[in-house]
């Protein structure tokens, strides 16, 4: 039998190649990166600039994806009067939507190719965000307009999913974990610079305070053209830039077979306990931060408490920055081991979360729409009353330790997702080098299939995951609570409950008995991929 690559050509007779043969439309065909000549002398430049461009495209994917979580807690001040329950529901919308669509974005690169999805899904980011800039313009605007458009919002979501797929491609197998640990965390940052300078740029006060409140008011829309601006450079950079691969071309069905593993669903059970608690935790701090902490009715009244805007950011940059050490840890000590501890972590975090609520004292709802209308005809006679001053104090004096300990949480689900999508690509690599012998050209082409194979994974895995940014905003504002404090008491039990079991399950694949991704570890596999 005569073994072929994607691109054509006898494989057993061929030698490697350091040129490139390329056809129209930026396609390269017989990229291998495994060939240390080709990678030294052609492959790694071209690898480097579509990494580069691919960070930018999913960093801002993430931006617009989560532009909500702060842009909700402006809402109010631009003339909307939403409850918790609604708020919460409208940034649970975009993880949702943004979860679902993961796979598809997935099975995109190898249908379309990297370069061409690029472009689409930059493209796509100019719904939400040029819809964003109209409706909030608009007080009359019905709350289900909004949630269509949030729902819009999670196309930035799906951008992990691809981009992560087509990087996987560009790699040798040494350097997958370094390069796909970039790309995320490149990523994962456009949620920290979203929560970091939306405030500033639509007129909210910013940057610990340093930045002051416009004294023209809140523009939303603002946020929104800057986004819209920069997807467009997005599609014009991957046009220029990237590069498609043939060898990254695939069929529907081959990668769809991900389904049958067994360890693809055990890694997605875990990613909705570490990526799922960071993209729902990130969309719901703001929100969190404003009702327990900070009361301002109306932007013309100087608010009291803690500003929502000065630390909504940190959550998500800690996370981020703790992905990259994740991976970095669980080269050295295995992924299971560095899974187990981060689970650990998130228990005790958690866990330390309820004490601080506890010493929270709870804050009466945000005025209705007609009290608020008679606060911003006079706001100079408004005087919050003794009772709730008096509970906002109380309750930002209890702010930093909350802060601190959440900080933790979000420390420990960055590591945990290095950990666990670190080992994705080392799963399918082994299961390639157990079926073949080393040194033959069937090894060539099973580990190409397994490549083909963990970006289909990482797409599954990953889409699994991000349905916990779904339900953890969902869970905090639990309309059967009323009381926005005693929902938040609740959510976080349920989140303790769950990362116990997470924390049980991982010991009992990963560390109680021999397994793949064990087995990984003991041969020096672990930690390949993210």
């Amino acid at each position: 039998m005569t073994l072929t690559s994607p691109s054509g050509g006898d494989l057993a007779a061929r030698a490697p190649e350091a040129t490139l043969h390329r056809r129209k439309g930026r396609w390269i065909d017989d990229w291998r990166p495994e060939y240390e000549q080709f990678w030294a002398e052609t492959g790694a430049p071209i690898a480097r600039r579509n990494l580069l461009w691919s960070i930018f495209a999913e960093h801002l994917g993430f931006s617009v994806w989560l532009i909500w979580s702060v842009s909700s807690a402006f809402l109010v001040a631009q003339g909307f009067t939403f409850t918790p329950q609604q708020l919460f529901f409208l940034i649970a919308i975009p993880n949702l939507v943004g979860a679902l669509i993961r796979v598809p974005y997935t099975l995109a690169v190898g249908k379309f190719g990297g370069r061409n999805w690029t472009m689409i899904s930059a493209a796509l980011l100019l719904i939400p965000t040029l819809s964003f800039a109209y409706a909030v313009t608009r007080p009359d605007t019905p709350y289900a307009v909004f949630c269509v458009i949030a729902a819009t919002a999670g196309f930035g979501g799906g951008n992990f999913a691809s981009s992560m797929a087509n990087i996987n491609f560009f790699y040798p197998a040494r350097l997958k974990g370094a390069a796909l640990g970039l790309n995320a965390a490149g990523g994962n940052l456009g949620v920290a610079i979203i929560q970091f300078f939306l405030p500033v740029i639509v007129g909210g006060a910013g940057i610990f305070g340093l930045v002051k409140a416009s004294e023209g008011g809140i523009h939303l829309e603002w946020a929104a053209f800057v986004y819209a601006a920069l997807a467009v450079v997005a599609v014009l950079a991957a046009w220029f830039r990237m590069d498609n691969l043939s060898n990254a071309k695939t069929d529907t069905r081959q990668q769809l077979s991900v389904l049958k593993h067994k360890y693809t669903w055990v890694m997605s059970f875990l990613y909705i306990g570490t990526f799922g608690s960071f993209i729902g935790y990130s969309a719901a701090m703001p929100l969190l931060i404003k009702l327990n902490f900070w009361r301002q009715p109306v932007p013309a009244v100087h608010g009291i408490g803690i500003n929502f805007a000065f630390y909504a950011f940190l959550g998500a940059l800690v996370g981020s920055v703790a992905r990259p050490l994740g991976g970095y840890l669980a080269d050295r000590f295995g992924g299971g081991r560095i899974t187990l501890m981060a689970f650990g972590g998130m228990v005790l975090g958690t866990l330390g979360i309820l004490v601080t609520l506890g010493m929270l004292e709870p804050l009466p709802p945000a005025p209705d729409k007609a009290t608020l209308a008679k606060i911003a005809a006079d706001p100079a006679a408004f005087q919050f009353p003794d009772a709730v001053r008096a509970a906002v104090e109380a309750n930002s004096d209890v702010f930093p330790l909350f802060l601190g300990i959440f900080l933790f949480v979000f420390a420990c689900t960055g590591i945990g997702n290095g950990s666990t999508y670190k080992i994705i690509p080392a799963i399918f690599r082994t299961d390639a080098e157990r079926a073949t012998a080393a040194d033959t050209p069937e090894r060539e082409l099973a580990l190409l299939d397994g490549t083909k194979k963990s970006s289909a994974a990482v797409g599954i895995i990953g889409a699994v995951g991000a349905i916990g940014g779904f339900l953890i905003p969902i869970t905090f504002g639990s309309p059967w609570v009323t009381d926005p404090l005693a929902a938040t008491k609740a959510a976080f039990i349920v989140f303790t409950c769950f990362y116990v079991v997470c924390t049980l399950v991982t010991w009992a694949v990963f560390l109680r008995k021999p397994s793949v991704v064990k087995a990984q570890a003991e041969r020096g596999y672990a930690g390949l991929g993210l």
